[in-house]
């Protein structure tokens, strides 16, 4: 028999639980085919059954997760001999989901221990729909981890450039932080980006100091504080070295062009 609890709709931007359930299903149990208007997850405790999902039919195990999208018409049956014992838990997005939800079936047995735990729901009444989102973020950052299969040293530097670049950040400093040798680090980065770690931290810095300034009607003193630089004689000569005129005439250029 199913046991559901009352999920309520708040609406929740992210990951917004709409259902919750489990069930030991009777053998050969089967529903569909239909179409949900929303997602649907089923982890499967125990047990076995088929999943057909755009026409192509999977045999989905213990410890699987099948994966029904909004709007796809599927089917599903529970083995006549060996029914499934599974959770369920059904979600709305608007959010970009991990490529593993776009598969039929996930193989994921350590995703088990997230889906007990969203079974202590039952423990909450006007907590429930946000503990259920929590659990959610937490399947997503799981099956996030899990997916890569190895580091991406550039898209780590490439963030931290781009969120850290006010600070004395540094070059060596990123490669530290990654745990890499400097020339091995700049290497991968060059392979990738098209040009050196030293070079696109130093563009990136002058190209948000001209935003600051142009844009926002910052000083020149204060743009290059703003942009790691602490001495405004080393923030002129490298803006003016890249964009070819000192920072105080890119200002009166910008204003007269209307650039």
């Amino acid at each position: 028999m199913p046991h559901s609890e009352i999920v309520i709709d708040y609406g929740y931007g992210g990951l917004n639980p709409v259902q919750f359930g489990r069930e030991t299903c009777a053998p050969a149990h089967a529903y569909g085919p239909a179409v949900r208007t929303h997602w649907l997850l089923h982890y499967v405790r125990s047990g076995k059954g088929t999943f057909v999902r755009e026409g192509k039919t999977h045999t989905v195990s213990a410890e699987e997760i099948f994966v029904i999208p909004p709007y796809v018409e599927t089917y599903y049956k529970a083995d006549e001999e060996d029914p499934w014992d599974y959770i369920w838990i059904g979600f709305t997005t608007g959010d970009t989901l991990p490529e593993a939800f776009s598969r039929p079936v996930i193989s994921c047995p350590e995703a088990g221990r997230i889906f007990e735990e969203m079974v202590q729901c039952r423990n909450y009444d006007s907590g429930k729909s946000a503990y259920l989102s929590a659990c959610l973020w937490k399947l997503v950052g799981f099956l996030l981890e899990s997916g890569k299969l190895k580091t991406d040293y550039v898209d780590k530097a490439l963030n931290c450039i781009h969120s850290e670049y006010a600070t004395g950040l540094t070059v060596q400093g990123i490669a530290d932080r990654l745990n890499l040798d400097r020339s091995y680090f700049s290497t991968l980065f060059s392979r990738r980006v098209g040009t050196s770690p030293r070079e696109y931290l130093c563009t990136y810095r002058l190209n948000k100091a001209a935003e600051l300034m142009t844009v926002y009607g910052e000083k020149p003193s204060t743009a290059a504080l703003s942009v790691g630089y602490e001495d405004l004689f080393h923030f002129s000569k490298a803006f003016k070295q890249h964009f070819g005129i000192p920072p105080r005439e890119y200002i009166k250029a910008h204003k007269t062009t209307g650039m």
